[in-house]
């Protein structure tokens, strides 16, 4: 229980955490000069100090030691100058968007100094001891978070896991009026607050995105469409740097399907499909986000094709899968057609690629696979071309990591023709209906002892490709020419760490990402 609610207030604070990073564009406004502040009015100002009911000094003389009662929240120790009284942290969106109407509270008593108009309203509403009836009684979720983060509330629950996802509600006529005060109010502070337009943010039923996740994504399009003018403008590559940033503004889902790949004690991961995909009905179709956000897809399929040596350009892929701060267990992809190319971003430390090149799946279980055999590729400094039908895990890492695999489902000629159009106009290199498996890589030669392996099919023993390659991006991603683009390495030289190996058991997670990033 208590795993699970450190993985809520890590979701909680990281689903959040676009709203703090400055866009792009608006970095110059910020460390310009504040504009000066209006005028504050002076209406009503004469009726709310003849409606006080206490003098400055008796107000006083009340204050004497409500600070330590009520003490403001401890992120509020963290200064940030650049930000107006109106300009809510992450952290107080993500307390106040979890209200209900059944959620009690308690106000700090006479917390406003007589002779304003907010003490007249103070002085009504703090009466209140749950969510609605502060609602009824006149205050609104901005002045909940203002009183918030001033120490003004202490709130008692109950609370909601994750803030009210409007795209799950069948029957709106079940929400509340507190619900529906606080999802208005969100949705208007995300769109102020990203540069977004108000009505983009309206999600439909069943569309499987929040307001929240549609916010951020609608963001990571947007940059996403300028970082790739940008790079066509300048005639050089998709940057890393570039890649990182698209994939921290992007939402990622929790996705509990993935079970082959969920490490120990949890449900589901961040992780997100692009590109093609064969549903549990066996319909295959692009995903949802694919269409509605192309521009991510395409920058992604930019990195990898602005980096591929002329040996590796034959290189074909229907998807990608987008992962985000966690450390895949021990497990084989289930039909992958030829191999894939993976590649780690982030700021992080380990993380490498555990990878069994030799695994043709005669070993039942994977358990019986043995360390001194695998290797490892370091994805943050290069791409691994692998195998995924063949065993792999990702070393335990410090710090927040990105993963993209590229990837071709095993399905992919039986695709409707329109898909397959749509993903070569994405910068996807559809593979033909005839297409060499073994083209890139050979197949795994197994680890039984050979006296009891089987005869080798002629084709794949005589085969010369390598079992993987990698290719180092050291010096890429800085606005470089193709010139400078790694090429394709043997076996021999990708680093292998032995000693690791030996000491960790395979597919064993060692370490925990230490922050996650979008999400929802």
């Amino acid at each position: 229980a208590s795993r699970a609610r450190g993985v809520d207030r890590v979701e909680r604070r990281a689903s959040l955490e676009l709203l703090a990073m400055p866009l792009p564009g608006k970095v110059a406004a910020k460390t310009s000069a504040a504009p000066p502040r209006k005028p504050r009015s002076t209406e009503g100002a004469a009726e709310a100090k003849a409606a006080a009911k206490m003098t400055s000094q008796e107000w006083k003389a009340k204050q004497s030691g409500m600070a330590e009662k009520w003490p403001v929240p401890d992120y509020m120790a963290t200064p940030m100058p650049d930000r107006s009284l109106t300009c809510y942290r992450d952290e107080t969106f993500s307390a106040i968007t979890r209200w209900c109407a059944e959620t009690r509270i308690a106000y700090r008593p006479h917390a406003k100094a007589p002779g304003s108009k907010s003490h007249i309203r103070y002085e009504k509403y703090s009466k209140a001891k749950s969510a609605k009836e502060a609602l009824e009684l006149g205050s609104w979720p901005a002045d909940w978070c203002w009183d918030f983060e001033r120490g003004f509330i202490k709130v008692y629950g109950p609370l909601r896991d994750e803030p009210l996802d409007m795209s799950k509600v069948q029957d709106e006529s079940t929400l509340t009026d507190v619900d529906m005060a606080i999802h208005r109010w969100y949705r208007r502070e995300l769109a102020k607050n990203l540069g977004l337009d108000y009505k983009d943010l309206f999600v439909g039923k069943g569309s499987g995105e929040s307001t929240l996740m549609r916010a951020h994504r609608l963001v990571a399009q947007r940059e996403a469409t300028k970082r790739l003018k940008a790079a066509e403008d300048e005639k050089r590559p998709i940057t890393e740097e570039e890649v990182t940033q698209t994939l921290r503004e992007w939402a990622f889902a929790r996705n509990p399907n993935r079970q082959n790949v969920l490490p120990d004690g949890q449900d589901w991961v961040w992780s997100d499909t692009l590109g093609l995909l064969r549903d549990r009905l066996g319909d295959i179709h692009l995903t949802k986000p694919t269409k509605t956000y192309p521009a991510v897809t395409q920058i992604l399929n930019k990195y990898l094709t602005d980096r591929l040596p002329k040996e590796l350009r034959s290189f074909t892929w229907t998807s990608l899968n987008l992962n985000c701060n966690y450390a895949a267990r021990l497990h084989r992809d289930g039909n992958n057609f030829g191999p894939s190319f993976i590649k780690a971003f982030g700021g992080f430390t380990g993380g490498e690629l555990n990878y069994w090149p030799e695994d043709d799946r005669k070993v039942d279980k994977l358990e019986d696979l043995k360390d001194a055999d695998k290797v490892q590729i370091d994805l943050k400094n290069g791409l691994g071309l692998f195998n995924g039908n063949c065993g792999h895990s990702v070393e335990g890492f410090h710090g927040e990591r990105y993963s993209i695999v590229y990837f071709t489902i095993g399905c992919y000629d039986k695709a409707p023709a329109e898909c397959k159009e749509q993903l070569s106009d994405f910068g996807m290199n559809y593979p033909k209906s005839d297409a060499d498996r073994y083209a890139l890589l050979r197949a795994p030669a197994g680890y039984m002892e050979k006296s009891k392996r089987g005869p080798a099919t002629p084709s794949k023993a005589q085969s010369k490709s390598p079992a993987f390659r990698f290719l180092p991006t050291e010096g890429q991603g800085q606005g470089q020419g193709k010139s400078s683009q790694g090429s394709a390495l043997t076996p021999a030289k990708v680093r292998v760490s032995r000693k690791r190996a030996a000491s960790s058991p395979a597919g064993k997670e060692t370490k925990r990402g230490a922050s996650a990033a979008q999400k929802v």
